[in-house]
């Protein structure tokens, strides 16, 4: 209906023109915006992930010292870990590319599915978190509200993301900027104000720590501090966000991804270590309804005598940032799904691009699957933290494992490949030991469900990754039957028999890559019209989708060589039968909208023409495969009727 096109125009935008060699710059983002965009995930984690190990260590808080100084290595740790990736895979992608190149297709079918449950929650323990930090300057009461203000802020990034990457960044740029500048502030003004007790930090926390192992021992001692280090991974989520979205980056791709890496760790060791400080030198301690930052910052504020109205203005960019946070979950989250589909683990929709050039399925899948979850742990932080951490810590210790491997077997290749090594190996001895701690020590809090959605959505991949399998097979078999008696490779294109009578009956054919199933339409109407058709005519479209728009070669050069050619094939099996023929490609984010452009000209240039179309009829139909496979031909087909122009679907049996 027109008002709805308009309405989506209004909210959503007007589509980009794929095609325009400038539309890029659209979305490609540079280092410090997509600092911004892609590490506000990684910085705002600050306002959880040290709460909770600092919540962990129970009363011995005065080892948090300790803390600090692992969290801070383990970060950077993370990050140059995380430049190998960068580097290795410049076209994007992180985690799931390097399990699946580096360690084979099973471990990266469990990666990819691990990041797309981590983004979902990014988006969620994000939104939460962010609204309990508006909700600590509030009464109580207020708290029944907290579900609906979140489900209203997640439906809002939805928005901002369906209209394009830099369009959401813009929005938030004013908050990052706001919560760099505050915290850096309050941790700065924290410490300074209590330097006299800086020197007491260290020998407090050895005197500290002897007095655990003497009393508990040494091994229960340690075992509480890597407890507590463990469970305050969700600090380091987000730092895989950059390697996963190389390729909407600015070029040079791998150079802006490292100073974007760079900017990460040092914005987010400094912060969450400057809190545990913080927390250190203040003996905070947690208050109902009030975050746990919420109360030091109260403390300093308090006791230095700054003017009370500071305090909202701190936890407000906060809860801004947490917001940006959550904005990474729908830039990440779509572009795993899509490079899935690529590889037919997942339905091709997630790959297709929208008007916005943007992935609009991931983009809405995301969303609602995080006002799902929000709603299953009714805003829990601690719950969320718990399935988050999980998963992005399964795909921390796979790529990083996929590293180790990689660089063993190019040791002879690679005069470098010792130093990369041992980050690799200690990245993957710490971040599998988080993995291992937080799911034993949270299993029946909440990481028996990550498990089990994880675990879910592997077999549903399988289960997708088989069907096409099959299918495929199927129409291999097609192929090899309809076309085997004539060699595509030695195709001359001078010698292709050309149509010489446009006014003569004409039928149109829409075909792809699949000859066989192209050539069994072409038969059958020739069995069913024997001498009606004179003139045969191919048209085929290319569909731009997320891994061709971000791959210069392929959008520069494969589309028109490929299209070419398949349409090249049709005419050469028509001339071998002495039938003039014609070809008609195009390429576009929307293949259906190509067609009928195509089909319009086609109608000009042979008025006496009807179209055909094969379709792929399922013995055992379901709405399984409805979803695999999308019903183009059955909407060009009312396209085409719409317009008055003849067209003809013909079965194909699979």
């Amino acid at each position: 209906m027109r008002w709805v096109r308009w309405l989506k125009s209004v909210i959503i935008g007007k589509p980009l023109n794929a095609l325009n060699p400038t539309v890029k710059d659209h979305i490609a983002l540079i280092a410090v915006i997509a600092w911004i965009g892609l590490g506000a995930d990684g910085l705002s984690s600050s306002a959880y992930g040290p709460e909770e190990a600092y919540l962990a260590l129970g009363s011995h808080t005065d080892i948090a010292i300790f803390l600090a100084f692992a969290t801070a290595f383990t970060v950077f740790l993370i990050s140059f870990a995380y430049n190998q990736v960068i580097e290795l895979f410049p076209s994007g992608g992180g985690g799931y590319k390097v399990a699946t190149h580096l360690l084979g297709p099973k471990a990266g079918v469990v990666s990819g599915c691990a990041l797309i449950i981590d983004y979902i929650l990014t988006i969620a323990v994000s939104v939460a978190s962010g609204v309990d930090a508006i909700f600590s300057l509030l009464p109580t009461w207020w708290l029944e509200y907290k579900i609906e203000v979140e489900i209203a802020i997640i439906v809002m990034l939805m928005v901002l993301n369906l209209r394009g990457m830099k369009e959401s960044i813009r929005v938030l740029i004013p908050l990052f900027l706001g919560f760099l500048i505050t915290h850096v502030a309050i941790i700065l003004v924290g410490i300074l104000f209590h330097a006299n007790n800086l020197g007491d930090i260290l020998p407090n926390a050895t005197h500290e720590a002897s007095k655990m192992s003497a009393s508990i021992g040494s091994f229960a001692a340690i075992a509480i501090f890597l407890r507590a280090y463990s469970l305050g991974g969700g600090t380091y989520t987000g730092l895989e966000a950059v390697s996963n979205n190389v390729n909407i980056l600015a070029e040079p791709r791998v150079r802006t991804g490292k100073f974007t890496m760079l900017y990460m760790a040092i914005s987010l060791s400094f912060t969450a270590g400057g809190i545990i400080v913080l927390y250190l030198l203040w003996h905070a301690e947690p208050v109902y309804g009030q975050t746990l930052n919420a109360v030091v910052f109260d403390k300093i504020l308090a006791e230095i005598g700054f003017n009370h109205h500071w305090l909202p203005v701190i936890l407000f960019f906060e809860a801004a940032l947490l917001f940006v946070g959550a904005n990474t979950g729908f830039l990440g989250c779509p572009a795993v799904m899509a490079n899935m589909a690529v590889d037919k683990w997942l339905p091709r929709q997630f790959r297709e691009l929208s008007g916005r050039l943007v992935t609009q399925n991931g983009v809405l899948i995301s969303g609602i699957a995080s006002i799902i979850i929000l709603l299953w742990a009714r805003g829990r932080v601690s719950t969320l933290v718990v399935l988050y951490s999980i998963n992005v810590f399964l795909t921390f210790s796979l790529s990083l494992l996929g590293l180790c491997v990689y660089w063993i077997k190019s040791r002879r290749e690679k005069p470098i490949w010792l130093r990369k090594f041992i980050i690799a190996v200690v990245g993957f001895v710490v971040c599998a030991s988080i993995l291992v701690v937080t799911t034993i020590e949270k299993f029946t809090e909440g990481g028996w469900l990550t498990v089990v959605i994880t675990a879910f959505t592997i077999g549903l991949c399988f289960f997708v990754r088989d069907h096409y399998r099959k299918v495929g097979a199927k129409l291999k078999d097609a192929d090899h039957l309809f076309a085997s008696h004539f060699k595509y490779t030695d195709l001359d294109t001078a010698k292709l028999l050309p149509i010489e009578d446009h006014q003569q009956k004409t039928a149109v054919f829409f075909v792809t890559k699949h000859y066989g199933a192209g050539l069994h339409t072409l038969l059958w109407v020739q069995r069913i019209f024997p001498g009606v058709f004179k003139n045969f005519v191919f048209i085929t479209s290319g569909e731009i989708d997320s891994e061709s728009f971000a791959n210069e070669e392929i959008f520069k050069k494969k589309y028109r060589q490929d299209l070419n050619r398949i349409i090249d094939g049709y005419r050469y099996f028509c001339t071998m039968h002495d039938l003039p023929s014609a070809g008609y490609f195009s390429y576009g984010i929307n293949g259906l909208d190509e067609l009928i452009k195509l089909s319009e000209q086609i109608q000009t240039d042979y008025p006496d023409c009807v179209f055909f179309g094969g379709k792929l009829v399922f013995v055992d139909e379901s709405w399984w495969t409805r979803i695999l496979h999308n019903n183009t031909i059955n909407l060009l087909q009312r396209q085409l009727h719409l317009r008055g122009m003849q067209m003809v679907i013909l079965p194909m049996k699979i």
